[in-house]
Protein backbone atom coordinates (compact mmCIF):
# COMPACT_ATOMS: atom_id res chain seq x y z
CA UNK A 1 0.00 0.00 0.00
CA UNK A 2 1.27 3.47 -0.89
CA UNK A 3 0.01 6.40 1.19
CA UNK A 4 0.65 10.01 0.14
CA UNK A 5 -0.40 13.06 2.15
CA UNK A 6 -1.98 15.67 -0.11
CA UNK A 7 -2.11 19.47 0.23
CA UNK A 8 -4.42 19.47 3.25
CA UNK A 9 -3.10 18.08 6.54
CA UNK A 10 -4.36 14.57 7.11
CA UNK A 11 -5.89 14.07 3.65
CA UNK A 12 -4.29 10.88 2.35
CA UNK A 13 -4.27 9.35 -1.11
CA UNK A 14 -4.20 5.60 -0.55
CA UNK A 15 -3.14 3.18 -3.27
CA UNK A 16 -3.95 -0.27 -1.92
CA UNK A 17 -2.19 -3.39 -3.11
CA UNK A 18 -4.21 -4.82 -6.02
CA UNK A 19 -3.61 -8.43 -7.01
CA UNK A 20 -4.49 -8.97 -10.69
CA UNK A 21 -4.49 -12.15 -12.72
CA UNK A 22 -6.47 -13.54 -15.70
CA UNK A 23 -9.51 -14.03 -13.43
CA UNK A 24 -9.68 -10.33 -12.50
CA UNK A 25 -8.40 -8.69 -9.32
CA UNK A 26 -8.53 -8.78 -5.54
CA UNK A 27 -7.89 -6.02 -3.00
CA UNK A 28 -8.68 -5.23 0.60
CA UNK A 29 -10.70 -2.02 0.60
CA UNK A 30 -10.17 -1.65 4.34
CA UNK A 31 -8.26 -3.52 7.03
CA UNK A 32 -8.14 -1.71 10.37
CA UNK A 33 -4.60 -2.56 11.48
CA UNK A 34 -3.01 -1.93 8.08
CA UNK A 35 -4.83 1.40 7.57
CA UNK A 36 -3.98 2.50 11.10
CA UNK A 37 -0.27 1.75 10.59
CA UNK A 38 0.05 3.10 7.03
CA UNK A 39 -2.36 6.06 7.02
CA UNK A 40 -2.95 6.83 10.69
CA UNK A 41 -6.68 6.08 10.48
CA UNK A 42 -7.67 5.34 14.07
CA UNK A 43 -11.30 6.46 14.21
CA UNK A 44 -13.93 3.71 14.06
CA UNK A 45 -16.28 3.61 11.08
CA UNK A 46 -20.00 3.60 11.94
CA UNK A 47 -21.70 3.96 8.56
CA UNK A 48 -21.08 2.85 4.96
CA UNK A 49 -22.67 4.71 2.02
CA UNK A 50 -23.03 3.96 -1.69
CA UNK A 51 -24.21 6.38 -4.37
CA UNK A 52 -24.65 5.94 -8.12
CA UNK A 53 -24.60 8.92 -10.44
CA UNK A 54 -24.33 9.54 -14.19
CA UNK A 55 -21.69 11.64 -15.97
CA UNK A 56 -21.59 15.29 -15.00
CA UNK A 57 -23.23 14.95 -11.57
CA UNK A 58 -21.45 16.89 -8.84
CA UNK A 59 -22.29 15.93 -5.26
CA UNK A 60 -21.02 18.35 -2.63
CA UNK A 61 -19.32 20.10 -1.13
CA UNK A 62 -20.66 18.67 2.15
CA UNK A 63 -19.58 18.52 5.79
CA UNK A 64 -21.11 18.37 9.25
CA UNK A 65 -20.43 21.04 11.86
CA UNK A 66 -21.03 19.50 15.32
CA UNK A 67 -20.69 15.86 14.21
CA UNK A 68 -17.87 15.95 11.63
CA UNK A 69 -17.37 12.80 9.61
CA UNK A 70 -14.07 11.32 8.55
CA UNK A 71 -14.53 9.56 5.22
CA UNK A 72 -12.65 6.78 3.46
CA UNK A 73 -13.84 7.07 -0.14
CA UNK A 74 -13.45 4.91 -3.23
CA UNK A 75 -15.02 4.28 -6.62
CA UNK A 76 -16.34 0.76 -7.25
CA UNK A 77 -17.37 1.53 -10.84
CA UNK A 78 -16.45 4.41 -13.12
CA UNK A 79 -14.36 7.52 -12.48
CA UNK A 80 -14.73 10.68 -10.39
CA UNK A 81 -12.77 13.81 -9.53
CA UNK A 82 -12.83 13.88 -5.72
CA UNK A 83 -12.25 17.10 -3.75
CA UNK A 84 -11.70 18.13 -0.12
CA UNK A 85 -11.74 21.73 1.14
CA UNK A 86 -10.86 23.20 4.54
CA UNK A 87 -13.89 25.29 5.57
CA UNK A 88 -12.78 26.09 9.13
CA UNK A 89 -12.26 29.88 9.36
CA UNK A 90 -9.86 29.36 12.29
CA UNK A 91 -7.59 27.09 10.24
CA UNK A 92 -4.46 28.35 8.47
CA UNK A 93 -5.63 26.20 5.53
CA UNK A 94 -9.08 27.85 5.29
CA UNK A 95 -10.13 27.76 1.65
CA UNK A 96 -7.37 25.38 0.52
CA UNK A 97 -8.53 22.46 -1.61
CA UNK A 98 -7.01 19.22 -2.82
CA UNK A 99 -8.32 16.67 -5.28
CA UNK A 100 -7.60 13.40 -7.04
CA UNK A 101 -9.08 11.20 -9.74
CA UNK A 102 -10.46 7.98 -8.27
CA UNK A 103 -11.60 5.12 -10.50
CA UNK A 104 -12.32 1.43 -10.65
CA UNK A 105 -9.18 1.18 -12.78
CA UNK A 106 -6.69 2.89 -10.43
CA UNK A 107 -8.44 1.61 -7.22
CA UNK A 108 -7.23 4.67 -5.32
CA UNK A 109 -8.93 5.79 -2.12
CA UNK A 110 -8.93 9.06 -0.22
CA UNK A 111 -8.97 9.45 3.54
CA UNK A 112 -10.62 12.75 4.42
CA UNK A 113 -10.34 13.51 8.15
CA UNK A 114 -13.30 14.98 10.04
CA UNK A 115 -13.90 18.67 9.46
CA UNK A 116 -13.24 19.05 5.74
CA UNK A 117 -15.93 19.64 3.13
CA UNK A 118 -16.07 16.88 0.53
CA UNK A 119 -17.52 16.45 -2.94
CA UNK A 120 -17.02 14.64 -6.21
CA UNK A 121 -17.76 15.05 -9.91
CA UNK A 122 -18.58 12.02 -12.07
CA UNK A 123 -16.34 11.80 -15.16
CA UNK A 124 -17.47 8.41 -16.54
CA UNK A 125 -20.86 7.39 -17.98
CA UNK A 126 -21.85 6.20 -14.50
CA UNK A 127 -20.04 5.93 -11.17
CA UNK A 128 -20.66 3.88 -8.06
CA UNK A 129 -19.12 5.80 -5.18
CA UNK A 130 -18.64 4.08 -1.82
CA UNK A 131 -17.46 5.54 1.46
CA UNK A 132 -17.05 4.69 5.10
CA UNK A 133 -17.90 7.38 7.70
CA UNK A 134 -16.65 7.90 11.25
CA UNK A 135 -19.90 9.49 12.45
CA UNK A 136 -23.56 9.22 11.55
CA UNK A 137 -25.27 11.47 9.04
CA UNK A 138 -27.19 14.17 10.93
CA UNK A 139 -29.31 16.18 8.45
CA UNK A 140 -29.74 19.18 10.77
CA UNK A 141 -25.96 19.43 11.21
CA UNK A 142 -25.06 19.49 7.52
CA UNK A 143 -23.06 22.43 6.20
CA UNK A 144 -21.39 23.00 2.88
CA UNK A 145 -19.54 25.18 0.43
CA UNK A 146 -20.78 26.20 -3.01
CA UNK A 147 -18.91 24.19 -5.64
CA UNK A 148 -17.74 27.10 -7.79
CA UNK A 149 -16.55 29.66 -5.21
CA UNK A 150 -13.87 31.64 -7.05
CA UNK A 151 -12.10 32.29 -3.72
CA UNK A 152 -11.35 28.54 -3.56
CA UNK A 153 -10.67 28.09 -7.28
CA UNK A 154 -11.24 24.36 -7.63
CA UNK A 155 -10.12 23.23 -11.07
CA UNK A 156 -13.17 21.10 -11.88
CA UNK A 157 -12.78 19.11 -15.14
CA UNK A 158 -16.35 20.05 -16.25
CA UNK A 159 -17.72 23.60 -16.27
CA UNK A 160 -21.46 22.91 -16.10
CA UNK A 161 -22.19 20.03 -13.70
CA UNK A 162 -25.57 18.66 -12.69
CA UNK A 163 -26.30 19.80 -9.12
CA UNK A 164 -29.05 19.39 -6.57
CA UNK A 165 -30.83 22.57 -5.46
CA UNK A 166 -29.22 22.14 -2.03
CA UNK A 167 -25.70 21.91 -3.46
CA UNK A 168 -26.28 24.92 -5.71
CA UNK A 169 -27.32 27.03 -2.67
CA UNK A 170 -24.37 26.39 -0.30
CA UNK A 171 -22.57 29.53 0.93
CA UNK A 172 -19.23 30.93 -0.24
CA UNK A 173 -16.11 31.01 1.94
CA UNK A 174 -16.79 34.67 2.72
CA UNK A 175 -20.30 33.79 3.93
CA UNK A 176 -18.98 30.89 6.02
CA UNK A 177 -16.40 33.17 7.65
CA UNK A 178 -19.04 35.83 8.37
CA UNK A 179 -21.45 33.27 9.88
CA UNK A 180 -18.89 31.78 12.29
Amino acid sequence: MIVTELRLPGVMLIEPDVFRDPRGFFLETFQAQRYREAAGITLPFVQDNHSRSPRGVLRGLHAQHRYPQGKLVRVARGEVFDVSVDIDPASPYFGVWTGAVLSDDNQRQLWIPPGYAHGFLVLSDVADFEYKCTDYYVPDDEVGLVWDDSAVGIDWPLADPVLSDKDRAWPTLAQIKADR
